[in-house]
């Protein structure tokens, strides 16, 4: 069980959600801007926020860049098809995911559901023993505390970004397809993941790289992929 916040300025599409996400014992948390989402995360123990892109007063894009400053809750973004400009844009100001109007019961549940795993695992919730510690040049990450850490100096990262940082890692000098990135950390079909893992990579070298334009760690492989290296 856990606190979702579901924030869409049609009220149908919150309650549908709702019922959707209140059979699975969670805590829904109801908000119909961008202005009361963050009211209410600012007040209550939130683990994931469903959030619609176009909202009055504050839009979800502005919310979700308000969010990002102080947390790494989940958030996956409530978007129409033909929001696609908007998918990418919420993914560069620190979204999670997304889904598409119309959308199913099922697929809602599962993706909550993956999410919810990924951050109970960074918060370190399912466990206390150390599961052990990858180093690749100054980057070091320490699966048992869900820590990273470049030159001694803590990073935080959200749950997507410390997967695919942990993917990389575990196979220092490996080159991963975006499609390969996508399936193992999304643990999702991988279509049209490209723009996705992108976004990621480039979230996780400002946070890992002195200067990120020329990264020392994370690679790109022009028209194969991407990898980790030591940094020399």
């Amino acid at each position: 069980m856990a606190n979702i916040l579901i924030c869409d300025d049609e009220r149908d599409i919150v309650n549908a959600l709702s019922i959707y996400l209140s059979a699975a014992q969670h805590t829904i948390f109801e908000a119909y801007d961008g202005r009361q989402a963050l009211e209410i995360l600012e007040k209550e123990d939130i683990q994931l926020v469903l959030m619609d892109v176009m909202m009055p007063r504050m839009d979800g894009l502005t919310a979700t860049a308000a969010i990002r400053k102080t947390s790494n809750v989940p958030i996956l973004l409530i978007t129409a098809k033909s929001e696609d400009g908007d998918k990418v844009l919420g993914l560069d100001v620190g979204a999670d995911d997304y889904i598409t109007k119309p959308f199913s019961p099922v697929e809602v549940q599962a993706r909550v559901r993956s999410h919810l795993r990924r951050y109970t695992r960074l918060g370190g919730a399912e466990g206390g023993a150390a599961e052990g510690r990858l180093t690749v040049g100054g980057v070091e990450l320490d699966d048992g505390s869900k820590t990273v850490t470049v030159d001694g100096d803590p990073v935080s990262l959200t749950p997507i970004e410390y997967n695919l940082l942990k993917l990389l890692m575990s196979h220092p000098g490996q080159v991963f397809s975006s499609a390969e990135i996508y399936r193992r950390v999304w643990n999702e079909t991988p279509l049209g993941s490209e723009g996705a893992v992108a976004v990621h990579i480039r979230h996780l070298r400002e946070k890992i790289e002195a200067v990120p334009s020329q990264p020392r760690y994370l690679k790109v492989v022009w028209g194969h992929g991407y990898k980790m290296e030591g940094g020399k």
